[in-house]
């Protein structure tokens, strides 16, 4: 290995591991775990990872970054019943706290279509 190999992947490491490091569960506050979503054009981004969810209450606080008007919609995952919707102006957040089962909730945005994004990785284990 040269030395400018060395280097080279020690600065990529530099950069990479503090990002991985970043990402986990949401925080729980109050037991109430919060989710922080922003919505783009067309997508979704989560700072932190949404693997190994448990049945709870959970507080999804969602920030418009896509320019223009969008909205925000979760639904049970088993009845489709919308559990919280709301529309959000251009750089606006909101937030809105739902009861989350075993059976999962999905989230989308109803007003600038993106794909339903399916949160049934819920256990109690």
């Amino acid at each position: 290995m040269t030395m400018r190999t060395a280097i080279f992947g020690l600065l990529l490491a530099a950069l990479l591991i503090p990002a991985a490091a970043h990402a986990g569960k949401p925080p729980t506050e109050n037991g109430v775990t919060v989710i922080h979503l922003d919505e783009y054009n067309g997508y979704f981004a989560a700072e932190d990872t949404l693997g190994g969810l448990e049945p709870g209450r959970y507080k999804f606080v969602v920030t418009n970054k896509a320019g223009k008007v969008v909205g925000f919609q979760v639904q049970h995952m088993a009845t489709h019943d919308t559990l919280t919707k709301f529309p959000l102006e251009p750089g606006q957040t909101k937030s809105a706290t739902v009861r989350v089962t075993e059976a999962g909730v999905r989230y989308r945005c109803p007003i600038n279509p993106t794909p339903w994004y399916n949160l049934d990785n819920i256990s109690s284990d």
